[in-house]
């Protein structure tokens, strides 16, 4: 979804959008602050960039793709700045990892899609579907605790499913999903994981964090189970799509800004009738209260202690939360 055309508003959001959109869920400061001196929270953010960067160093020396990486690298680690790696050419640090998690993920996808499918009930179905993009959301390389964790191990995606945190999550709004599930279908045929390449018939728009496990493992077995519930026979060119590794994953950004958004995005998402915000950046840390003109559900892992804390959870704790709007 690369454009050069100017950005716009995403259709969605309610009008005025000056005052019913703020893309940030924990509050930097309040005017009560002293204006000369950081919050407490802003340092809290502060470190938390500050501790990411020996993760992202360590990414970048080895991208054999860029000349003199280890040297570039240390440019950045000096600057800290994602801007900076792409001025010294670094287009994705992470590309090796993420194909490797593809990779992995690809070979999972069928017997997934085959144990979602051999549950019979309509409710205990999604529910399990919603767990596998809990589970999956763990792939976070944005993540240190979690990128160093893959990088020496990697993950099993069903021991994850299993070892999620205990329900009720600390928003968890999946009961009643489960309801609505059972009684209605949602209508709205695009799917848009950000800079997927490939778009795909859906009935829901649905910004996705990461690669890996998360998207393949988590989201497509959801969005395959949309198109089950429809009329749009996609089902198996969604699977073929998976399977030929006919897609391609860029660099995704960690949060968004739906006051900008690209206009191709914007003109295929205008008659959404359900939006998914998934993961910690584009869900919990900047678009958990967002009102919107459709239906939506914000999903994800809380992985930083911040915002654990701001919602009264723990790490690793989950998030569901499911809005309608009749």
């Amino acid at each position: 979804m690369e454009t050069t055309s100017p950005m716009v508003p995403f259709p969605l959001l309610p009008t005025p959008i000056e005052t019913n959109y703020k893309p940030c869920t924990v509050p930097y400061r309040f005017p009560s602050d002293d204006p000369r001196k950081p919050t407490q929270v802003e340092l809290d953010w502060i470190d938390l960039f500050l501790d990411s960067v020996p993760s992202l160093r360590k990414q970048a020396e080895s991208d054999s793709t860029v000349p003199d990486a280890p040297v570039r690298a240390e440019k950045f680690a000096q600057r800290i700045q994602e801007q900076v790696l792409r001025e010294l050419g670094f287009v994705d640090i992470f590309k090796k990892v993420k194909d490797e998690e593809n990779a992995k993920a690809i070979v999972l996808f069928e017997d997934v899609v085959c144990l979602n499918d051999a549950i019979e009930d309509g409710g205990k179905r999604v529910e399990n579907l919603i767990r596998g993009i809990l589970a999956g959301n763990i792939f976070d390389l944005g993540s240190p605790e979690l990128a160093e964790v893959f990088a020496r191990d990697g993950m099993s995606f069903l021991a994850s499913c299993q070892n999620l945190a205990s329900r009720p999550w600390v928003i968890d709004d999946l009961e009643n999903f489960k309801l609505k599930w059972n009684m209605k279908s949602w209508k709205k045929a695009s799917l848009l994981c950000s800079k997927l390449d490939a778009r795909i018939s859906l009935k829901a728009v649905i910004f996705v964090d990461n690669s890996g496990a998360d998207i393949i493992l988590g989201i497509l077995p959801f969005a395959r189970e949309l198109l089950r519930r429809g009329t749009q026979p996609e089902d198996h060119e969604l699977s073929d799509t998976v399977t030929n590794h006919n897609f391609e994953l860029s660099q995704l950004t960690q949060v968004i800004d739906l006051r900008s958004v690209s206009q191709e995005l914007a003109y295929l998402a205008s008659d959404a009738d359900l939006v998914v915000l998934e993961g910690m950046g584009r869900s919990l840390e900047t678009n958990l209260y967002a009102q919107l003109k459709c239906d939506s559900i914000k999903i994800g892992m809380i992985k930083h202690p911040e915002i654990a804390q701001f919602l009264g959870g723990s790490l690793y704790n989950c998030v569901f939360k499911y809005t309608e709007v009749n």
